[in-house]
């Protein structure tokens, strides 16, 4: 029982199995050959369809081509007649199996170690030519494949080529071209793959698939997808039609240059024809399904992708992270840093970054600190983008001595320096708290580094001096706007109409004076509340609808909340009522009021106080009416004020809102298991609106 292997002489070439070069280039294993044992005759490698997907490695069978042939123990025996090229060898024999490791494993460790002085040798065609000197005028193909194969230095890469097309007659000479733009990709070298590229086009050379998936796979590693998309789209010009693989890396690079149809359609057809899709294609997807605002559709990718046992990398968590960032989806940013973490992989800067954005947009201040604290545990440098994140976030929820102690953290890191957003947030902090001295401190240093003052700064002022009472200074203000020639924009005028309901009666008629100059529509409204000038109802709600329907969406319900604010500092009940039903009807204000079968309530949340104390107002007269009307009211009553606290607040709408109800002798009272809510009974609050209305008809 005797098997032969086919022995590789000097003149073999791989240039007449070109379907050979598959995807290992691990040392063979002869044991896999599946040669039936009852026959006596030299292996035939059956040639099956041509695939030209490189990796870092070639098939056994290739170097089965260039195995030295097995020295027989029994040389002498006269009843086997062999070719010369071909010996007997007992394959049951211990030496048997010592002889097929030592015959490629010595020849195929030369050619690594060849590749190792290549890579360290200077790029110059004396030197490499010295190096593969060694080899002698007898090279066969498939070393030059592998030699190739193991290079890291795309300078040398380039002059080996050359050499080996000097001496080598192949067929498939694509298959060099290929290995060695490998080598280009390997040191992300995308300007000389392309210009390799051209060289092979001008020796004629036709390029295949896998020439243009590495080229397509070093541009990505570049981090140029505009290259990918344009490597891609060269494909048909030379008759290629991309395979599965390459598509499925196409998804990233449209989705990253911005192509996004393109890429949601290869990935429709991924998904149908079940291509193999990398961590980063999804991480992609992920990026545009949020850019889209479909962040439902952010989490269907991730399952889906743990579905299909692709295991999440940081891109694809931090991809996720700011997608519910976006979304102002906080919970679902931790259960996913929690995912991350259980998963075991390693939080990245951008992590934190992600992180530290969906907290601060979410008013989440004390979870944005804490990833303050652990980046700073971790030794990473914050950027000045993500420290003005943080001092935004402080000043958004009230943290004044946290906000302090970073921005100082902020100067002394010696890797940032505040920027005019850094002092436009400082600025804003001691404003909302109305600290006057700490404010003009900032903006003398913020003039002192080099930035002079923009509207969100000068907004930040006014709302400051709003804050301490000083009205001369708001005018000073705004006049200084003027003559930097800044315009006025909606957010800071509506700043100054913010201070109007703060300001004392006697110095309204200042800040009217400056409302008229920068929005003279919005002025007449507001002289027309001040000086209780006697206007119809109906004009005066066409005037304010017109206003309302002008400014912003961003800045309506500010707007309409201050002109009620001002109208209940005025004792202006009636205007207020009007204005809130203005805004009700223009759907400035949604879902104040619900029903239910079992309980019926006010929600007051997105109001300002005069605001909500008019909507208690209509809604309690909403209440006496029902009862008039024979109308059986539900077992309970509840308001809704919310439970939110800012720290610059002295008392929170729910505080102002308990004081309020216990004047009104109201029997609200606050439920002990949800907090901000205030609930009755039908049976009190029957009896409390018969009083009142009893009250009324006396006083009356």
């Amino acid at each position: 029982m005797a098997y032969n292997l086919i022995s590789s002489s000097p003149s073999s070439s791989l240039s007449h199995e070109t379907h050979l070069f598959c995807t290992s280039l691990s040392p063979p294993i002869l044991s896999h050959l599946r040669t039936p044992k009852n026959l006596n005759f030299p292996l035939k490698i059956h040639p099956t369809k041509p695939s030209f997907h490189f990796t870092s490695k070639v098939s056994y069978q290739e170097l089965a081509l260039n195995t030295v042939a097995i020295v027989s123990e029994n040389p002498d025996e006269k009843n086997v007649s062999l070719p010369k090229s071909h010996v007997w060898v007992n394959p049951k024999s211990p030496r048997a199996s010592k002889l097929r490791q030592k015959s490629y494993d010595v020849r195929y460790a030369s050619l690594v170690k060849l590749a190792e002085s290549l890579n360290s040798c200077s790029a110059v065609e004396e030197d490499v030519c010295s190096v593969l000197g060694i080899l002698g005028d007898k090279i066969v193909e498939q070393d030059a494949v592998i030699i190739l194969n193991n290079l890291s230095n795309s300078e040398t890469a380039s002059i080996a080529l050359s050499y080996f097309q000097k001496r080598l007659k192949t067929i498939r000479e694509v298959i060099l071209y290929n290995v060695t733009l490998k080598v280009f990709r390997k040191c992300k070298d995308l300007s000389g793959a392309e210009n390799l590229f051209e060289k092979m086009l001008e020796r004629g050379v036709k390029p295949d698939n896998v020439t243009f998936s590495t080229i397509i796979s070093c541009a990505r590693q570049c981090s140029m997808p505009e290259k990918a998309v344009e490597w891609f789209e060269k494909m048909p010009s030379f008759g290629l039609e991309p395979d599965e693989v390459t598509c499925s890396v196409m998804v990233d690079a449209y989705g990253r240059v911005g192509n996004v149809d393109v890429a949601l359609s290869l990935y429709d057809r991924a998904r149908s024809e079940k291509w193999r899709l990398d961590a980063v294609t999804f991480s992609t997807m992920i990026r545009i399904y949020g850019s889209m605002g479909n962040f439902d559709g952010c989490l269907n990718l991730y399952e889906e992708m743990k579905a299909l046992g692709v295991k999440p990398n940081a891109s694809v968590y931090n991809s996720l992270l700011d997608g519910m960032g976006r979304a102002r989806r906080p919970w679902q940013a931790k259960n996913i840093y929690r995912d991350m973490l259980n998963n075991g992989t390693e939080p990245t800067w951008g992590t934190y970054a992600a992180l530290m954005r969906a907290y601060g947009r979410a008013r989440y201040g004390e979870d944005a600190l804490a990833v303050y604290r652990e980046m700073k545990e971790k030794g990473l440098e914050l950027s000045v983008v993500l420290y003005n994140t943080l001092l935004s976030t402080c000043a958004d929820v009230g943290y004044t001595d946290e906000a302090l102690e970073i921005f100082q953290e902020m100067k002394n890191s010696g890797t940032c320096t505040p920027d005019s957003w850094t002092f436009a947030s400082m600025l804003t902090i001691y404003s909302c708290s109305g600290k006057v001295e700490e404010a003009e401190a900032i903006l003398s240093e913020m003039s002192e580094a080099g930035f002079g003052p923009n509207i969100f700064v000068l907004t930040s002022l006014i709302q400051c001096y709003g804050k301490a009472g000083r009205v001369d200074d708001v005018v000073k203000t705004f006049d200084r706007l003027l003559e930097l020639g800044i315009a006025p924009d909606e957010r800071f005028v509506g700043c100054i109409l913010n201070v109007i309901t703060q300001a004392p009666k006697e110095e309204l008629g200042k800040l009217t004076n400056c409302i008229e100059k920068a929005n003279p529509k919005l002025g007449y409204i507001v002289k027309l509340l001040v000086e209780r000038e006697n206007i119809e109802g109906e004009i005066f709600k066409k005037e304010a609808g017109e206003l309302l329907e002008s400014i912003g969406g961003d800045v309506k319900k500010a707007y309409c909340n201050c002109l009620i604010d001002l109208c209940v500092k005025l004792d202006d009940l009636e205007r207020a009522c009007e204005l809130l039903a203005l805004g009700l009807g223009l759907e400035i204000y949604t879902d104040i009021m619900s029903k239910t079968p079992t309980q019926w309530s006010l929600h007051l949340k997105s109001l300002s106080l005069g605001a909500a104390l008019t909507a208690l107002h209509i809604w309690m007269n909403d209440l006496s009416k029902a009862l008039e009307n024979g109308e059986e009211l539900p077992s309970l009553l509840g308001i809704n004020t919310g439970h939110g606290k800012h720290k610059f607040s002295e008392k929170g709408l729910a505080g102002v809102f308990e004081s309020h109800l216990k004047e009104l002798n109201a029997p609200f009272h606050e439920a002990p298991d949800k907090v901000g809510w205030f609930l009755t009974t039908k049976v009190a609050a029957t009896s409390w609106l018969e009083s009142r209305r009893a009250h009324e008809v006396v006083a009356a």
